[in-house]
């Protein structure tokens, strides 16, 4: 099995099954036992085909006699993989894209369409240098154009390209330290013994870039938890938080378990964190994510959000609230989420209060409140907490202490862009209540 064809079969899977595309092409490449180069060229295509669809459909259809709905589905898997190769990267043989597409046209599809496939391929690796221009941004960036409306909407025009544009290229990888265990030194040293190329964060403190990792989870240094994986933003939020040793925290929708891992850290694996989520699964990858880490301080819990826990009340020092939401701060990591109708986002706004105020019964007074999300939708941020703290007088703003490299506006609230400070788009909230 060849990367490309991983590649191929994880693209028809995510279409038929209408699952996630990180956990399909992770589940694919471990089936088909690629190495760590072919694992890096398999997700190239998989995920470029997925951040570019709409694109390599407009290129497709100018060199197609007929109409792109008509062709058999594998059919045009296979020649948006080979579109992809042809006209997004610059280090494959245009050869090598074309010939092996043909073979995969007669082996998943039929050998009738070998031709067209053929056809279709030589045709733009003709024209590579006079292609059509694609008139819109929701083309030329492959979000549709709700999406692009809605997105607009939020970060306005000045951003919005830079935007799209952010949301198709690859996020680089990141890797939170864990100096219970070791430091920055001795971590960078060990990767870079097995060639893993690591560099220090620009403004975030034991934070790595990595690059030539093949899956991590396969290296000796995440199995002895010196390191896990967290966008900046992410574990940023969790800073402020302002966890301290000795404290009693809830996380209450942890899963994975990022801000969890953070706050255990600043605790020094001192104190109490009781991490929830709704799923049963979670709580098991919750549990051996802390003891992989060291960290004894985190008691996973099943537990809904939005339902209320009278024993709770009053009585933690730190809440984060995580809540469920749109997810279109990370397109860079999922770029299905863009294929999402916005209608399934409506009710999400009603059930992200619903969490926060449950939670708000928890903090202690004198004890801070935090709500974030990985979207950078107003409805499900701003709006959502205005409410809350109309309706909630004991609460108030808490400024954040932002690194000094982020120029940002700061009023107990922040939100990060892609492509404004190269993370996650995500949203965060401190909020104090009153002693």
């Amino acid at each position: 099995m060849t990367a490309r064809d991983t590649a191929l079969t994880a693209l028809i899977a995510l279409r038929r099954q209408k699952a996630w595309s990180d956990g399909i092409l992770k589940e694919y490449m471990l089936r088909d036992k690629l190495d760590k180069r072919d694992a890096a060229l398999a997700s190239l295509l998989c995920y470029g085909v997925m951040q570019n669809r709409e694109l390599l459909d407009f290129y497709i259809s100018a060199f197609l006699k007929g109409s792109i709905r008509r062709l058999d589905p594998i059919v045009l898997d296979i020649l948006r993989l080979g579109v992809f190769q042809l006209t997004q990267t610059d280090k494959i043989p245009a050869s090598a894209a074309v010939n092996e597409a043909v073979e995969q046209t007669k082996h998943y599809a039929n050998r009738q369409a070998a031709g067209l496939v053929n056809g279709v391929l030589r045709s733009v690796e003709r024209n590579k240098d006079a292609l059509p221009e694609p008139e819109t941004l929701s083309v030329r960036y492959s979000h549709p154009q709700r999406i692009v409306d809605l997105l607009r909407e939020n970060v306005g025009e000045e951003k919005l390209e830079a935007l799209l544009k952010a949301n198709n290229s690859a996020p680089r990888t990141c890797a939170q330290i864990n100096p219970l265990k070791t430091g920055e030194r001795a971590l960078r040293e060990e990767l870079q013994a097995l060639s893993i190329e690591a560099s220090g964060h620009p403004w975030l403190p034991n934070c790595l870039y990595l690059s030539g990792t093949g899956n991590v989870e396969r290296l000796d240094a995440f199995r002895q938890g010196k390191f896990y994986m967290q966008d900046p933003a992410a574990k940023l939020a969790a800073i402020f938080g302002g966890a301290r040793p000795g404290m009693r925290v809830l996380d209450a929708c942890a899963a994975p378990g990022g801000k969890s891992f953070a706050s255990a850290i600043l605790m020094e694996n001192s104190g109490e964190i009781i991490s929830c989520d709704i799923h049963e699964h979670k709580i098991k990858l919750l549990q051996n994510g802390a003891e992989r880490l060291g960290l004894s301080v985190i008691h996973p819990m099943l537990q809904d959000a939005s339902m209320p826990r009278e024993e709770w009340n009053h009585s933690f020092d730190l809440v984060i609230a995580d809540v469920p939401c749109s997810g279109l701060g990370v397109i860079r990591k999922k770029p299905d989420i863009r294929y999402k109708d916005p209608a399934d986002f409506a009710a999400l706004p009603a059930l992200q209060f619903k969490i926060l105020s449950t939670q708000a019964n928890y903090v202690k007074p004198g004890g801070v409140l935090l709500y974030s999300t990985c979207t950078i939708l107003k409805q499900e941020n701003e709006e959502v907490v205005e409410r809350f703290l109309a309706g909630h007088p004991e609460f108030t703003l808490d400024e954040i202490s932002l690194p000094e490299q982020l120029q940002l506006p700061n009023a107990g609230m922040v939100t990060f862009l892609p492509c404004d400070h190269d993370t996650d788009g995500f949203f965060v909230c401190r909020m104090r209540k009153q002693a």
